[in-house]
């Protein structure tokens, strides 16, 4: 299955590290938005190295002549074995601890001396190695302390298959891995690119480390490159994917507190008939909904119960009740700008919510409803009935015409401060470039449709792609008009990110290195267009397919708009005819002024 549109860190236009995607346009070249990255940055230790040779002091070079002499001078002997000894020394102390409980277990293999010692030297090749994942049940793609990565899991192929040598296998250091795009929890990537060094002699190496390694991470292939490849300073921008349900561009439920703030805002502004185009046919998409279904479904309750089955679809999860609190106030030196703090939970649902979506779940027959029945199993079913309802949704035109419209106004270089977290909005690294944001037409999976939305930037920060959605979709089925994404990056304001269930990375591009680089020293380009065919299966099989049941399984967005429409704080009425003078961030900044 292909998906088609029009359209977790990387670094920015100042080398800044960040996060997420892109799609180059056709009214401006690629080089115009990294010809400010293709420079080495100072720090780099190899920009340094050659530094210190042109000034005479002969660099790392200089300091190993000096370390031997020394060594002649005080009489002490080099042995070539020395280094693989100590080596296997380590990895025994190693052992040793990790047996007492004095350290934890590695991420990677630990060999012992006489097995390093025992395996043939083989030489190494600075390769770009062109890869594919889930992200589903990983951490994120880089090495994470105590938890499951992409990267775990490919260096430890390498060692299995003999790629990387037993005496590095305790270190991607010493491989000098590099990725090129950092993607957080859960977060999906057709194609990525790591630059390490390996040993590639076999002629069979990628389909051995293809065996090794679990069905949700693929190789496609490596290209060899000069030795200061590095993927991640080479990279001139990326393009990634966002599945999004065509659900989402529904209003809120009028009874929740969003829902009924909003129109009852743009009362008090005198903007309700703005408010009633902006929403057109879907403003009593949930009165007709509810005429319709539910209320034939409480038709034989008395009145007393019928409206303690309404009053409790309101109600908030008790166990949850803290995070819908506003959260202690924290030093702005210690976490600046840091608005996670003060969103529900990311999938937050409430306990009616999650019965609703087993009760969906559940093939079994449901037993009949009677007047006698319990309100929990009333409010179960009529939450259950909201969902089908949601799902059912087929988007028109105009509604995507709206969405397309706020996708557009990223276009260009902003201050995306609001929209990663820990950037204050005078922060210069918080400036991103985006090339185009656009979206498909919607495709219908099962009983549900899904629009593919497609961002194409420079570099991204934490972040910043979901909440750059999620921003999108919420001004549209608020009823918001759209210039307040454009107002957004001179404000302060809280915005929500959406579910990584839809993100992934569709590809990186490396332009400016094939036709620069890699031309000039006749290296192969970085082509990811020479697997496309297994790219697109493997998207169909393992990315898109997944995440298309896991949606229709644990309704993710379903709880993630629940979350933020029962919300009780002026957090998000920025999205009301109000704007920015109703936010609570605002008030907060008024305050501190």
């Amino acid at each position: 299955m292909t998906l088609t549109g029009d359209s977790q860190s990387e670094k920015n236009f100042s080398g800044v590290p960040s996060e997420n995607v892109t799609m180059q346009g056709p009214d401006q070249p690629l080089k115009d938005i990294t010809a400010t990255t293709s420079k080495t940055p100072a720090s780099d230790p190899q920009s340094l190295h050659h530094k210190d040779r042109r000034n005479g002091g002969g660099g790392q070079d200089c300091n190993r002549s000096k370390k031997r002499k020394a060594k002649e001078i005080s009489g002490t002997k080099t042995n070539p074995g020395s280094r693989w000894e100590r080596i296997g020394e380590k990895g025994e102390k190693r052992r040793r601890e990790i047996a007492e409980g004095k350290v934890e277990k590695s991420h990677f293999p630990q060999f012992s001396a006489e097995e390093i010692a025992e395996e043939d030297r083989r030489p190494k090749k600075k390769v770009a190695v062109m890869i594919g994942y889930s992200g589903t049940g990983y951490q994120g793609m880089q090495l994470v302390e105590g938890g499951k990565s992409i990267e775990g899991d490919l260096f430890n192929a390498f060692v299995k298959t003999g790629a990387i040598s037993k005496a590095n296998a305790d270190d991607p250091k010493k491989s000098s891995l590099v990725r090129c795009a950092r993607t957080d929890k859960g977060v999906h990537a057709a194609c990525n690119l790591i630059s390490l060094k390996l040993i590639v002699e076999d002629s069979d190496i990628v389909e051995k480390i293809n065996a090794a390694l679990p069905p949700q991470i693929r190789i496609w292939g490596f290209v060899r490159t000069t030795n200061g490849f590095s993927c991640y300073q080479s990279c001139d921008s990326r393009i990634y994917e966002y599945l999004l349900p065509s659900y989402a561009l529904l209003p809120p439920y009028p009874k929740t507190y969003l829902g009924y703030k909003i129109p009852e805002i743009a009362k008090e502004k005198g903007d309700l008939e703005g408010y009633n185009s902006r929403q057109g046919p879907l403003l009593d998409f949930w009165e007709e909904t509810d005429a319709a279904l539910v209320a034939p479904l409480l038709a034989s309750l008395n009145d007393e119960k019928r409206q303690a089955v309404l009053d409790a679809l309101l109600e908030p999860n008790k166990s949850n009740s803290k995070s819908r609190q506003q959260p202690d106030q924290e030093s702005e030196k210690e976490k600046p700008q840091d608005f996670e703090k003060d969103e529900p939970n990311e999938f937050e649902t409430t306990e009616q919510d999650e019965t609703a979506v087993e009760e969906l779940k559940d093939k079994r027959p449901v037993p009949e409803l009677t007047a006698d029945s319990p309100v929990d199993a009333w409010v179960k079913t009529v939450r259950a009935t909201h969902i089908r309802a949601k799902k059912a949704y087929r988007v028109s035109p105009e509604r995507l015409s709206q969405l397309r419209e706020a996708l557009a106004l990223y276009r260009g270089t902003h201050k995306f401060h609001n929209y990663t977290i820990e950037k204050t909005q005078q922060d210069p690294s918080a400036k991103r470039i985006i090339k185009s944001f656009t979206a498909a037409d919607p495709i219908l999976v099962g009983d549900m449709e899904w629009i593919s939305l497609k961002v194409h930037g420079q570099s991204f920060m934490m972040h910043q792609i979901r909440k750059m959605v999620a921003m999108a979709a919420m001004v549209v089925r608020c009823g918001c008009p759209v210039e307040r994404i454009t107002q957004s990056y001179n404000e302060l304001i809280s915005i929500p990110k959406f579910p990584s269930l839809g993100l992934l990375l569709e590809r990186p591009i490396f332009d400016n290195y094939n036709s620069g680089v890699a031309a000039k020293f006749q290296k192969e380009p970085i082509d990811f267009g020479l697997y496309e065919k297994e790219i697109e299966d493997f998207k169909s099989r393992e990315l898109y397919t997944k995440i298309f049941e896991a949606e229709n399984e644990s309704n993710q967005f379903h709880g993630w708009f629940t979350g933020i429409e029962a919300f009780k704080q002026d957090t998000y009425l920025y999205l009301s005819s109000g704007g920015f003078e109703q936010s609570t961030k605002r008030k907060e900044k008024q305050r501190r002024e």
